[in-house]
């Protein structure tokens, strides 16, 4: 059956996330079970002038190079991914996965190496967005997967989908235009800030924001989106932060999780659930017990937990902090194979001040 509002996502994703142009190579990544948007997609492509390239793969095979690969072929990366990086103007990654629990039983050690090796390939593709060749979005496409991770049926689901990305708007990308403006106004008012610091049950953080920017996330890279994010002074966190809302980092469920920081180091960390996960992700580098983010969610058509980042993390009324990687963008300097973002909830209760400014209070910003 066909459905409208297929056809106004692969519109919105092509015109208004990736900006696409006649004569630009753009690389479609996903697995089968996103086909009906693969197919929009591609015919919007089609339509712009520009030269689809579907990168197909099935998600159990990554799966089997984890669990069955040595470690050569873990750190290998082909040759043909290296001109990938070099060639693409655009990339959109469906994510579309069959079973969210099938890394679980996994060592996080392989997790980790894979990720290293794939570093290069990132790094370069990083280098390419700032210089302003290669732009790229990442969107989800509804699975029955999703659906039982967030508690929902399948239509259920696939409702909160269309809903958390406007697209039963018949304009998806004006409503982005006027989110944007509105998330613009917030980050002009941060631009020169130096300080916050963020007060709930179980939370007293503070951290520098000296000489970085907060970046307006609107739609164009995360669909959804709906946050702003920086990378805080890399040094600067003091005292602790309690996260209300579980995680799922490879198919691991992390829930109750406590932080400490000291100089800007995680020097203690629990979990009510995923203890032992958490400590050895904390250790797979000497990047990984540094925060790389900071950030206020702001979609208020997102106000559910999923256990799935690309949304949970965007929920008006919320702040999530990343352990790892950083945004050079953002003026960060952290380097790491991990970037875990967790979810403090401040809608029932919390405040975070910039400077001598209360900027949020219970979930709602107030300047």
């Amino acid at each position: 059956m066909y459905d409208i509002r297929l056809a106004r996502w692969a519109r919105t994703l092509v015109d208004y996330c990736l900006q696409v142009r006649p004569g630009q190579l753009v690389a479609i990544q996903s697995t089968p079970l996103a086909a009906p948007l693969i197919e929009n997609v591609y015919r919007e492509l089609l339509r712009t002038g520009a030269y689809p390239l579907p990168l197909l793969n099935l998600d159990s095979l990554e799966e089997l190079l984890l669990r069955e690969g040595n470690d050569d072929q873990l750190q290998h990366t082909p040759l043909l991914l290296e001109g990938f990086a070099e060639r693409i103007a655009a990339r959109l990654g469906i994510e579309a996965e069959s079973n969210t629990s099938a890394l679980t039983t996994l060592d996080p050690a392989r997790l980790a190496r894979r990720r290293k090796a794939q570093g290069a390939i990132r790094n370069r593709l990083q280098q390419r967005e700032q210089e302003g060749s290669y732009r790229w979005c990442l969107t989800l496409y509804p699975t029955v997967a999703y659906a039982q991770d967030a508690g929902l049926s399948l239509s259920e689901f696939e409702e909160f989908v269309f809903e958390a990305c406007f697209l039963n708007d018949p304009d998806p990308a004006a409503r982005w235009r006027d989110l944007s403006q509105r998330q613009q106004r917030l980050v002009a008012w941060l631009e020169g800030k130096q300080r916050i610091r963020v007060l709930s049950e179980g939370t007293d953080l503070t951290l520098s924001i000296v000489g970085r920017r907060f970046i307006n996330s609107d739609g164009r890279r995360n669909f959804p989106s709906g946050e702003i994010f920086t990378s805080p002074v890399e040094e600067s966190l003091e005292g602790t932060i309690t996260f209300d809302l579980p995680s799922a980092v490879d198919g691991r469920l992390v829930d109750g999780v406590r932080l400490a920081f000291a100089g800007g180091k995680v020097v203690e960390a629990s979990a009510r659930q995923g203890q032992d996960y958490l400590l050895r992700m904390l250790d797979i580098d000497s990047g990984a017990r540094i925060a790389g983010e900071f950030a206020f969610g702001n979609n208020w058509n997102i106000q559910r937990s999923t256990r799935n980042i690309l949304f949970d993390e965007k929920i008006g009324g919320t702040i999530h902090l990343a352990l790892g990687a950083s945004y050079p963008e953002a003026g960060g300097q952290n380097r790491s194979a991990l970037h875990w973002d967790m979810i403090c909830d401040l809608r029932k209760g919390g405040e975070v001040w910039v400077d001598d400014t209360l900027f949020l209070k219970d979930g709602r910003i107030l300047i």
